[in-house]
């Protein structure tokens, strides 16, 4: 997963959901049919997509999609 775009081909194939690159600033509780079940499967499908581990905290705090990506790819 390089590209934004990855991202969301990622959220739409391995989590079933209907976001475009337009949801991903939404806040979290406004994506539709998001819940706490999907932030533990991305979280999961970033690390072995990334091949690093995530900042759980943070990403619990996370208040978008755009900013769980962010963390997944930071430097």
């Amino acid at each position: 997963m390089r590209t934004v775009e990855d991202f969301v081909t990622l959220l739409r194939d391995e989590l079933a959901l209907p976001v475009t690159a337009d949801d991903l600033g939404r806040d979290l509780d406004t994506v539709e049919s998001w819940d706490s079940v999907h932030l533990l499967a991305l979280c999961t499908i970033l690390e072995r997509e990334t091949g690093r581990s995530l900042p759980f905290a943070a990403v619990l705090e996370a208040p978008s999609l755009d900013a769980v990506y962010r963390l997944a790819v930071r430097s």
